[in-house]
């Protein structure tokens, strides 16, 4: 146990024993007695389908079971029967009910998964190529960032319902994105000057012991690697697992792991999920932010905006002004991507602007670094900027934070008003035009 701890930190460190449930042990909580029958088998559903995993802490600590199934908590980790539409529902509740073979359930979960957009955005196309090698275990669609997934944190201490990532869990092997080759990597780096920033993700990276994450750092470190100047974790650790920081056995290895990074001159970034203030409430989740930004790392925080978890601009203004508090950086708010259980989850672009416009007059200038409402599609990150009227056209006024060709950002451009549109699939160019201006572009390299 790390010593100077506040005791209720030591005190829940030691009353919390990490254990995770899945579809083979679930039904052994004593909370879920308050739900119905039909609830519980709903879980039994849509957890053939998309995946399924949460843990003692969130289960403990973070869901208000008086409130479920309606809790925000309790929806982001279990899975609701609106999550999958309704003739995929009862498809794959009568083979339940008729308790069909394994392999029979298991045809039935890969046929519909293959309906639910399971590259969204495109991301198979964002894999690079090492002379003349695809690297399955890489992204590289911005010019300045490289993704990069580590073999051995392909899993997640909890799986977010409506995470864009779940074919990573459950999907095919053509589907996901892991390599464990950290030479490849280098190599690839070191033909890519332009690369400044590498983002290690998943999954969560976090998952892996110190010890294994050392195993992909310190080769990165030891590289002649000057261009590369920033390393950022994308993790949801510190919501779902802040013990990773704190009390698990190997957390002081980690921290020193962290402050490797920092000593070698590189910006080291945390790429925190924070979905609901609840999560950001515990002594234990203030503790391990206390202890990274102690390594000097820098937490930026990010979101997409959710139907039945966070479509409310008071409760982002208060999730951001705790994140400012905590010393967060608000980042990112973004539209939930169109992929999985998308449509339970989806915000039209109209309410989303609005959320986000509201809770920003809320806080400070110091909680308004974050940048939203952002779609990650296709051609980059397109923001909402507004709504507007232009030649006496009702408007939506968009922009690129980041593109595919790097000259796209920043370019204000019109989409035609729609109060319906979710997406960027959704909208039609203003103005009677054919097609958004970055269209040609991607249609001469053959990505659309």
């Amino acid at each position: 146990m790390t010593p100077g701890l506040p005791q209720k930190v030591l005190s829940a460190a030691n009353t919390t024993k990490y254990k995770s449930y899945t579809l083979s042990n679930y039904q052994n909580l004593p909370q879920l007695a308050a739900l119905g029958k039909e609830e519980r088998f709903a879980i039994e559903v849509v957890g053939r389908i998309l995946p399924f995993k949460t843990n003692s802490y969130v289960v403990d600590e973070l869901i208000d079971w008086q409130q479920a199934p309606d809790d925000p908590l309790f929806i982001l980790n279990f899975p609701q029967a609106g999550m999958v539409d309704s003739r995929h529902f009862n498809e794959m509740a009568d083979l339940l009910r008729k308790e069909a073979g394994k392999e029979e359930i298991q045809v039935c979960a890969r046929r519909i998964r293959d309906e639910l957009n399971p590259d969204a955005a495109g991301q198979l196309t964002n894999r690079p190529s090492l002379a003349g090698e695809i690297l399955p275990g890489m992204q590289h669609k911005y010019d300045e960032t490289v993704l990069f997934f580590p073999g051995h944190g392909q899993t997640c201490h909890a799986y977010c319902t409506y995470c864009f990532r779940w074919p990573q869990f459950v999907g095919g092997a053509d589907q996901r994105f892991a390599m464990r080759e950290t030479e490849k990597l280098i190599a690839y780096l070191k033909d890519h000057p332009e690369v400044s920033d590498l983002l290690i993700t998943g999954g969560d990276p976090l998952v892996m012991r110190a010890s294994t994450m050392a195993s992909y750092i310190n080769p990165l470190l030891a590289a002649d690697l000057p261009h590369l100047r920033s390393i950022r974790f994308g993790s949801k650790s510190l919501a779902y697992w802040p013990h990773r920081f704190v009390s698990d056995g190997d957390a002081d290895e980690l921290l020193a792991l962290f402050a490797k990074i920092v000593d070698s001159g590189r910006h080291l970034a945390f790429m925190a999920h924070f979905n609901h203030p609840r999560e950001l409430a515990t002594p234990m989740v203030q503790a391990a932010i206390s202890r990274l930004r102690g390594v000097g790392a820098q937490i930026r925080t990010q979101s997409p905006l959710l139907a039945n978890i966070n479509n409310d601009p008071d409760l982002w203004a208060r999730m951001w002004q705790a994140q400012v508090e905590l010393g967060c950086i608000p980042y990112y708010m973004f539209v939930a991507r169109n992929t999985g259980a998308n449509p339970y989850f989806s915000v039209p672009l109209v309410r989303a602007r609005q959320v986000y416009r509201e809770a920003i007059t809320q806080v400070s200038g110091l909680a308004r670094t974050v940048r939203g409402p952002s779609m990650s599609a296709y051609p980059g990150k397109i923001q909402v900027v507004g709504v507007s009227e232009v030649a006496g056209e009702k408007v939506f006024v968009l922009q690129m934070l980041q593109g595919r060709n790097s000259d796209w950002v920043g370019r204000p451009f019109f989409a035609a008003y729609d109060e319906k549109a979710v997406w960027l699939n959704d909208l039609k160019p203003a103005f009677g035009a054919d097609r958004f201006f970055y269209e040609d572009e991607l249609n001469e390299k053959g990505r659309l």
